[in-house]
């Protein structure tokens, strides 16, 4: 072996490079034979020309060709050589396009997360590379500045570099082989490896001509000797005819080592054994400590990826190159994520249409406003992971028709975390072996809680300190500590950019504060001092007692020491005691769960799933003065991530990021919980908190306890919360864990559009008064009511489809409904714009109705022909009883023929003014609160003249009565019309 060759580990780089370029056969020519296709479907050909001229390529005579260091014999021109040389290239090819096949499927491969965005979004669709800065050794090791958004997202330019030139010389001319690409947990380095290995792959690199990729998590848990020809066959196995050929010739090889902070390597020489030889067996740590030292493979390239805490474990002369990934530093680049991913044509679901293609462009165009505004988004979407929860959060909120068990937003927080956090250890040095996300979960779990419980959402440094300094008392805790500083801290803490709080920090996204605050709770860390001890003694004793009651129940039948077996087991009785309080800790966070989803002050804010858009897209308007008092932090998500994280799902992902919770426990959860909940449920609660109590059991998943809170809801109130399929579906699906009929559901002015109906169809069915005013329901959602009403299984008794553009169409749709219903005896159409001929439709079939009881077809612009023939169809209804006929263009003559009717002769009473002949109507006071109640969606001046003309026909009415009590009731009347109006032209009504 050359000497030169085994000292070349010992020397810094520089003098490395210039040791290589002196040794024998350096400047020779390069091998022809190992070239590798770099274009699907070119790479054949292009391997072929090579070949046809191999032939007429010598290689010099003296040239020596080294393997593992060690001389070869000089190379003879001889024909046979080169017939094996092009049979040996022709099987090197065809591996390494199968290689190349086989990585891009393998790379290209998406993880179930993505997949509820279609499979439109693949890594090739939709990818923007992150701000990679160059660095150095002495960077990295010096302290950091303080940490402020403006140092976050405003790197020097000058020092950005792209992927594609990381192995482009350095500033001093040297050919760079090893590179370090480190980043903190959240910045994209896994995705960027992802890419750089699919981009080789259709040959965007042809830097390479063969890439390895390699995880070091894979590699940790390996520590039997092997060699790097047999770990690359065995990961590898369609490698194997390249093989031969590696270290052999001047191939291209770059070798990726995504993770290395889960290896523990030792770069002293004690540690670990020098080794050039591909084919001899050793651990793999020592594999790559070899390739790093560039005395195994010396001309491969290396990129290793790692966090920063595990940058110093490679001794800076090994290192060619220090480049930092910065995320999306640049405010563009997360607009351009935003626009590639949100405008994606599978983004807004299987049977989108042009209306989802245009709320797509208002969404894009929504968070661009909100980013430039330098709302805390931006500091958020500095991280490429938050984009992507930014975007499934989106698209959960506003393309979810359906509502799977899988689809809850706490599972969405749940998913993200593991693909950030799954098989993460915070510190593979330490011998416990923490898991990252517990170890978050406990700490910033902490201070989220705390948080929480003081509603509060800006944290100073005192207050991390506090929460994470105050428990450390060994040097394990503090060298943890200095790991999660480093690798984890950004991933969930950020500065504030709140004018005159930029020191302070706030949760990277203000949901994840709630996330974490529950997942502290419901895995008990919010434990006093004595529980703690109690409950590590009970465990010892526990384990103790066993042994020792085993031991002296053999000495006893030996010596006469009976009494001593019975004075073991009387320590059982402590772990015993101790599981009993352990459960009254159960008791407690299902009484927290429950008083926080019911906090009377938080009763009339918008619903979670509101404030969660509001969050993401701002609010539209001026913006608040910084000086101006900002109201209470709103904290309503923290009770139904709490409800979320107990579902089987939710704690099936957790265990796997190593956050255990029971079965037992959870069960134990929901049945202290149920009572406590029900109840409350019952008070009446108010339409968005109802909404949210809803979710909340959606995201709870408990079937059996979900079917148990619904039948306590005889009535569901949701008016004027804006229901979007989302919480459509989430309606739908907590209303259909039972079956039982529901007294009312009120959804007035709600938003409500012909596929919502549909999603709702199976609820409305058994709902017996059904409220849909001020919808905008035209035609189209009629028909879907038609269907409705014409089910079998319907039970709609009083349907409310006032201040709706019905039409004559929906007229049609509603007639031919009211033909063949049975169980509907109210039905409102006020104000639905239906004029002559949809009152004359309806007319028409109302004979064929048995049912109906009460018909309101007031305010539709009514002339005397239709509204006297609807009384006519009425006069012979077998039940149908009341006509409102008010707010119509009725004439004098009209009114009279209508006034005229007497219900004990005619079976049929006509509201229609506010008098009844001589006297005041029995209805006054119901028609003035109708016009009350629906005065702001009424056209005001069109009131006013109807409003004027029930004064003079109250006031000819009085004139013509002489009984006093009468004359009494018309003043008050009067009275009341005139304040109405009054209020109506000073614009205060």
């Amino acid at each position: 072996m050359s000497r030169a060759m085994q000292c070349q580990s010992c020397l810094p780089w520089g003098s490395w490079m210039q040791l290589r370029r002196s040794l024998p056969g350096s400047s020779r020519t390069r091998s022809v034979y190992l070239c590798a296709a770099s274009v699907p479907g070119t790479a054949g050909s292009t391997f072929l020309r090579k070949i046809l001229h191999a032939s007429s390529i010598s290689l010099p005579r003296g040239s020596v060709r080294y393997q593992g260091g060690s001389h070869e014999r000089p190379i003879q021109p001889r024909s046979s050589g080169h017939g094996l040389s092009q049979l040996r290239n022709v099987a090197s090819s065809d591996a390494i396009k199968k290689h190349q096949k086989s990585l891009s499927a393998w790379f290209s491969h998406q993880p179930n997360e993505e997949r509820q965005f279609g499979p439109s979004f693949s890594l090739d669709a939709v990818h923007v590379d992150p701000v990679i800065r160059e660095s150095s050794l002495e960077e990295i090791l010096k302290p950091s500045p303080d940490l402020t958004i403006q140092n976050q997202l405003q790197q020097p330019c000058s020092q950005v570099i792209s992927l594609q030139n990381l192995f482009d010389v350095d500033a001093c001319g040297r050919q760079v082989k090893n590179v370090v690409l480190y980043g903190t947990v959240g910045t994209g380095k896994s995705t960027l490896i992802k890419k750089m290995v699919v981009d080789w792959c259709h040959g965007l690199l042809p830097r390479f001509e063969l890439v390895i990729p390699f995880s070091c998590e894979d590699l940790s848990h390996s520590h039997a000797p092997i060699s790097l020809r047999r770990l690359i066959t065995k990961k590898y196995q369609h490698l194997r005819d390249v093989m031969p050929m590696l270290g052999t010739s001047n191939l291209k090889v770059l070798f990726i080592l995504n993770g290395l902070e889960r290896l523990n390597l030792d770069f002293r020489l004690a540690g670990t054994e020098l080794c050039c030889d591909p084919n001899e067996p050793v651990p793999p740590s020592a594999i790559v400590v070899n390739l790093l030292r560039k005395y195994l493979l010396p001309e491969a390239s290396i990129i290793v990826t790692t966090r920063p805490s595990a940058v110093r474990r490679i001794p800076g002369k090994y290192v060619g190159r220090y480049a930092e990934i910065c995320g999306f530093s640049d405010t563009n680049l997360q607009k351009m994520y935003f626009q590639m991913r949100l405008s994606q044509p599978g983004c807004s679901g299987e049977n989108s249409v042009g209306s989802s293609s245009g709320e797509q462009e208002n969404l894009v165009e929504m968070l661009s406003r909100n980013l430039e505004r330098h709302n805390q988004i931006a500091a958020a979407c500095f991280l490429p992971s938050y984009c992507w929860l930014v975007c499934t959060t989106l698209h959960f909120l506003y393309f979810t028709r359906t509502v799977p068990p899988s689809q809850t937003l706490t599972g969405i927080y749940t998913s993200f975390l593991r693909l950030n956090f799954s098989g993460e250890v915070l510190d593979s040095t330490d011998p416990a072996n923490i898991s990252m996300m517990k170890y978050v979960a406990k700490m910033v779990g902490k201070l989220a809680y705390e948080g929480v419980m003081s509603r509060k959402t800006c944290f100073s440094e005192d207050d991390l300190q506090q929460c994470f300094e105050v428990e450390m008392k060994t040097e394990s805790e503090l060298n943890l500590l200095e790991v999660f500083r480093s690798d984890v801290f950004r991933f969930f803490l950020t500065p504030c950019v709140q004018p005159g709080k930029e020191h302070t920090f706030v949760f990277t996204i203000p949901a994840m504060q709630e996330y974490l605050a529950a997942l502290y709770v419901v895995l008990g860390e919010k434990k006093t001092l004595a529980q703690r001890v109690g409950k590590e003694l009970s465990e010892v004793i526990g384990k103790v007692s066993e042994d020792v009651a085993v031991v002296m129940s053999i000495i006893s039948k030996v010596l006469p020491l009976r009494f001593l077996p019975v004075l073991f087991n009387l320590l059982k009785i402590f772990p015993r005691y101790f599981s009993r309080l352990s459960s009254k800790d159960r008791d407690a966070i299902a009484h927290t769960m429950a008083e926080e989803l019911f906090k009377e002050e938080d009763y009339y804010n918008d619903d979670v799933l509101d404030q969660i858009n509001s969050s993401i897209l701002g609010m539209e308007g001026p913006m608040h003065h910084p000086d101006e008092a900002r109201d209470d932090e709103v904290f309503e998500l923290f009770p139904i991530f709490m409800g979320g994280i107990l579902s089987r799902r939710n704690r099936a992902i957790l265990e796997q990021l190593g956050c255990s919770i029971k079965n037992l426990a959870a069960f134990e959860i929901a049945k202290a919980m149920k009572k406590t909940v029900i109840r409350n449920s019952r008070k009446g609660l108010p339409p968005s908190e109802l909404m949210d109590y809803l979710f909340f059991l959606h995201e709870f998943q408990n079937e059996r306890f979900t079917a148990e809170a619904i039948r306590s809801l005889q009535t569901v109130n949701l008016s004027s919360v804006r229901m979007t399929p989302l919480k459509c579906s989430v309606l739908a699906s907590v209303m259909g864990t039972t079956c039982h009929e529901v007294e009312e559901l009120n959804l007035t002015s709600c938003n409500l559009d012909t596929s919502s109906l549909r999603i709702l169809f199976p609820v409305l069915l058994r709902c017996k008064a059904l409220h849909l005013q001020l919808n905008s329901l035209g035609s189209d959602a009629c028909k879907e009511i038609r269907d409705l009403l014409l089910h079998d299984k319907c039970v709609v008794s009083k349907l409310r489809l006032a201040n709706n553009p019905v039409g004559e169409q929906g007229a049609q749709y509603l007639a031919e409904a009211l033909a063949g219903n049975h169980s509907l005896t109210h039905l409102s159409l006020l104000h639905t714009t239906l004029g002559d001929r949809g009152a004359e439709v309806i007319a028409q079939h109302l004979a064929e109705n048995q049912h109906l009881q009460e018909l309101n077809l007031g305010y539709n612009s009514l002339t005397d022909t239709a509204a006297l023939h609807v009384v006519e169809v009425a006069k012979k209804h077998a039940t149908l009883d009341k006509v409102h006929l008010y707010f119509n263009d009725i004439s004098e003559d009209g009114k009279q023929a209508l006034h005229s009717l007497r219900m004990d002769r005619d079976g049929v009473r006509a509201l229609v003014f506010l008098t009844a002949g001589t006297d005041v109507s029995d209805y006054w006071s119901h028609i003035l609160n109708v016009v009350q109640r629906n005065l702001p969606f009424w056209d005001r001046e069109r009131v006013r003249q109807h409003l004027a003309l029930i004064l003079q026909d109250l006031e000819s009415s009085r004139r013509q009565t002489a009984n006093p009590w009468r004359k009494a009731k018309f003043l008050r009347v009067e009275s009341e019309v005139k304040k109405m109006l009054g209020k109506l032209q000073h614009g205060t009504l």
